[in-house]
């Protein structure tokens, strides 16, 4: 376990990089570990998969299906991954401040 100052908080992450309190998450924090995953500006498509992850999280306290992820935003799964060099669990879920999602490895 990692602990990280941002803002003045200390914020844990898991051995794997996983925001361990995924409500202490807001876009700051998505932005810096964005940029450990070398991505170095969030843009529109970024933020729109983000949103999603987020709010299906939210609402069923579980990452979506990668397929809803591109239904619900319109974007192919070639593109997730080439916005997501770590594809949509490992890469997307860890910006968007979830727990490591089922299934990862």
């Amino acid at each position: 376990m990692a602990t990280k100052e941002i803002e003045y908080r200390s914020l844990e992450f898991d051995g794997d990089g996983f925001l361990i309190e995924p409500t202490k998450w807001n876009e700051e924090v998505a932005t810096l570990i964005a940029r450990e995953d070398n991505i170095n500006e969030m843009t529109d498509k970024h933020w729109a998969i983000v949103k999603i992850i987020r709010d299906h999280w939210e609402e069923k306290d579980m990452a979506p299906m990668v397929r809803t992820i591109c239904q619900e935003t319109g974007i192919r799964l070639r593109e997730i991954y080439e916005l997501f060099p770590l594809g949509p669990a490992r890469g997307a879920c860890r910006v968007a401040g979830l727990p490591k999602p089922d299934g990862c490895v």
